[in-house]
């Protein structure tokens, strides 16, 4: 029997109409790597990522072209759309008013308390949330020395006084993140500021790297957080294709027993008793059933040892041998078939399963 991770409750907000915290589904982060003024391409990125499951998307606005962008990028879609804003308050403020969903700032870089105060304001008379991001390379100075060599209370510390800041302008809705490139580190962070605060965090290891690797650093370090029930919303934070950040967003969540939703398939490790290239399946079906939201298991197995077990266990599967593969549909055999029938074979069997 799998059992549930436990999670920390915090305060609920909402991102547009999306539920952050008090046990609220974790949700699933991506930004756009588009250039925000070519206004046709972030918004068909935008919807690229809805379609992979992504809740929350933010888009950079780091100029007055960007904003006027913007303005026009808010209009066609529909997922919502926190806009990331650094040093300049009046784009921040352009940003609420063109109807962000919520707006990122490190109100550290934003200049002075009254242009804060002008932030905080606006984003209290349209109810639109800060998301305080601090990362470990954007702390000031002085902090770090003060704190030297505990980075960690540094960043906790400068996450704190800003986020005391927006209480005492009168903001009643804050989402944090506290990220450093370093998983230890960045793990530890988390833990010591959800001790000391209740508003919901925003979980990733900033600059994580390529996909490969990226994906691991994040899932150490995001999988510790969610798995000792802290963090409301995630960002695996990739330098590739923000589609595939979504994807192992999803797996992550699934992992941990978070999320139901989506195609997990199974597939064996390759060795000499494989009767097929199981691993070319195995990346053809992810990629053709990356779109199914609804929650199955799919297995693909080389040989005839445990690969009849793991296919009857899954809601459908494959288990091959030397004379081809052997169809399993929720624990039956049904047919056999060609290995490369496989993959028309399960993607017309999914196909009747999600259309009844």
């Amino acid at each position: 029997m799998r059992m549930a991770v436990h999670r920390e409750r915090t305060k609920r907000i909402y991102v547009g109409d999306v539920p952050i915290g008090a046990n609220a589904p974790v949700s699933i982060q991506s930004m756009t790597n588009t250039v925000t003024v070519d206004v046709q391409a972030t918004t068909k990125q935008i919807r690229s990522l809805e379609i992979a499951g992504c809740d929350l998307v933010r888009v950079s606005i780091p100029d007055q072209d960007s904003l006027a962008a913007f303005v026009k990028i808010k209009e066609q879609v529909n997922i919502p759309v926190i806009a990331d804003i650094h040093f300049d308050h009046r784009i921040a403020i352009g940003a609420m008013e063109a109807g962000a969903d919520g707006i990122r700032i490190n109100p550290g870089n934003i200049g002075s308390k009254q242009k804060v105060a002008q932030i905080a304001q606006v984003a209290i008379e349209r109810k639109i949330p800060i998301r305080v991001g601090v990362n470990l390379g954007s702390i000031k100075k002085g902090l770090l020395e003060q704190f030297a060599p505990d980075r960690v209370a540094a960043l906790v510390e400068s996450a704190r006084q800003h986020v005391t800041l927006l209480e005492d302008l009168g903001v009643g809705a804050i989402k944090v993140s506290l990220k450093s490139s370093d998983v230890i580190e960045t793990i530890e962070t988390y833990r010591r500021f959800a001790s000391i605060c209740a508003w919901p965090l925003h979980l990733g290891v900033t600059e994580a790297g390529t996909l490969f690797s990226g994906a691991i650093r994040s899932a150490v370090g995001i999988g510790v957080l969610l798995f000792e029930g802290i963090g409301d919303t995630l960002r695996v934070s990739l330098s590739d294709d923000p589609v595939k950040e979504v994807f192992a967003g999803r797996v992550l969540l699934e992992s941990l027993g978070l999320r139901s939703e989506g195609v997990h398939v199974i597939a064996c490790p390759m060795c000499a008793r494989a009767n097929a290239d199981i691993s070319t399946i195995a990346l053809e079906l992810e990629d053709a059933l990356s779109h199914i939201k609804e929650h199955l298991i799919v297995a693909v197995m080389g040989c005839a040892v445990n690969g009849p077990g793991e296919a009857r266990q899954a809601d459908m599967g494959v288990a091959c041998d030397k004379n081809g593969a052997v169809l399993f549909v929720h624990g039956k055999a049904m047919k056999r078939i060609e290995v490369s029938e496989i993959v028309s074979t399960i993607l017309e069997q999914i196909q009747k399963e999600t259309s009844r």
